[in-house]
């Protein structure tokens, strides 16, 4: 089995039946993440399992995991507005992920990124409701949100605080087929 580099140079070789597969399973792996705690409002483990596996198993490998997400929420929810949204913010968050990789050496770091990513998430979707129904409606969608993206914010950083360093040992124990 192959071990996990994160490397850039494993992102630019084409993807095997390997690779096929396992960004397959990490997609439901969201998917079945976002569900179990569709429960509770603005707390969930997408932020966390993106911020894992662009660390984990690469740039590349993440981008398609984010926009088989993105298309399964479309058949599961149907499609909307902000489904275009989760086409520009979960890649989003890959490409910040992939910046930071070197610079961040804890899941402190990690929980910081998620933290603001949280904070300003209904920020993100305000710009693309402005884009369909003007942006007054835009800011009136932020500032409505905004109690819900502090709780979004908080509830990410704690997420990743507690939940980073186990499952990132894991994920890299699956993948290399120790487990």
């Amino acid at each position: 089995m192959k071990a996990i580099t994160g490397s850039s140079s494993e992102d630019t070789r084409s993807l095997d039946v390997y690779d096929i597969v396992l960004v397959g399973i990490l997609s439901a792996t969201l998917t079945a993440g976002k569900m179990a705690l569709a429960f509770v409002p603005n707390v969930e483990i997408i932020t966390l399992l993106f911020i894992l596996y662009t660390v984990s198993v690469g740039l590349k490998k993440a981008l398609l995991t984010a926009i088989i997400f993105s298309t399964i929420e479309i058949f599961i929810y149907g499609f909307n507005t902000w489904i275009l949204g989760y086409y520009f913010i979960w890649p989003t968050l890959i490409l910040i992920t992939w910046g930071l990789r070197k610079t961040v050496n804890s899941e402190y770091g990690y929980a910081i990124v998620g933290g603001l990513f949280g904070l300003f998430f209904g920020m993100f979707f305000a710009v693309f409701e402005s884009i369909f129904y003007g942006w007054a409606y835009g800011f009136a969608y932020w500032v409505r949100g905004i109690p819900m993206d502090i709780l979004h914010g908080v509830s990410n950083f704690i997420i990743i605080l507690l939940l980073f360093k186990p499952l990132s040992r894991i994920l890299k124990k699956c993948v290399r087929g120790d487990i």
